[in-house]
C-alpha cells in the first residue's frame, strides 16, 4: 500500500474518533457578597500593684482592644462591677464581706470616670477605619488612700466589670 494511503487512512481514522461539536452554549454566573457590619472586642487584666494603707494611692491599667468594619462609630462602656453595693461614681473590689475602693478613668489623671454615661461618667466612643487598624483603649485604675481603704482586712480583692460595646 502506498505510503498517501496509509496517510490518508490514519488522518480518516483520527478524524472519526475526534469529538466534533455541533454547537456552543453559554450562560452567567452572579456573583455577591454582603460584608457584614461587626466589631470585635477583648480585654487584657487590670491588676494593681500591692496596697499598703497610708502610703498612697495605687495605679494600673488594662487595654482594651477593638476591632471594627470600616466606618463603624462605636462607643465603649464599662459597668459598675459586680460586688454588692459598687456604683460607677464608686466601685468596690471584694474579699469575702470585705470591700477596696477603686475606679476606673478614661485617662492617667484619673478625671473622668470611665462608665457607661451615667452618675457623671463617661464612655469612649470613635471611628473604625477597618479591622486592619486596630483600636487601643487604655483603662486607667486608681485604688485610692482612703479612709475605707487603710481599715481593710488584708487580702486578695476582685471585682468584674462588664464591657459594654455598642456600634
Amino acid at each position: 500500500m502506498p505510503k498517501s494511503v496509509v496517510a490518508a487512512a490514519v488522518a480518516i481514522g483520527i478524524l472519526a474518533t475526534a469529538a466534533v461539536p455541533a454547537a456552543t452554549k453559554t450562560t452567567s454566573l452572579s456573583v455577591g457578597a454582603t460584608l457584614v457590619d461587626t466589631c470585635l472586642i477583648s480585654a487584657s487584666a487590670l491588676t494593681f500593684q500591692p496596697y499598703v494603707g497610708g502610703s498612697g494611692a495605687v495605679t494600673g491599667t488594662s487595654t482594651v482592644s477593638l476591632r471594627c468594619s470600616n466606618g463603624a462609630i462605636y462607643a465603649v462602656g464599662l459597668s459598675a462591677g459586680s460586688t454588692a453595693g459598687t456604683t460607677i461614681a464608686q466601685r468596690l473590689l471584694s474579699n469575702g464581706v470585705s470591700t477596696l475602693q477603686y475606679n476606673l478613668y478614661t485617662s492617667n489623671d484619673h478625671s473622668t470616670i470611665w462608665g457607661d454615661g451615667t452618675d457623671g461618667s463617661s464612655v469612649i466612643s470613635g471611628y473604625s477605619t477597618g479591622f486592619a487598624s486596630p483600636i487601643s483603649l487604655t483603662v486607667y485604675g486608681q485604688l485610692p488612700d482612703s479612709a475605707s481603704n487603710k481599715s481593710a482586712t488584708p487580702g486578695t480583692y476582685s471585682d468584674t466589670i462588664v464591657i459594654v460595646l455598642v456600634y
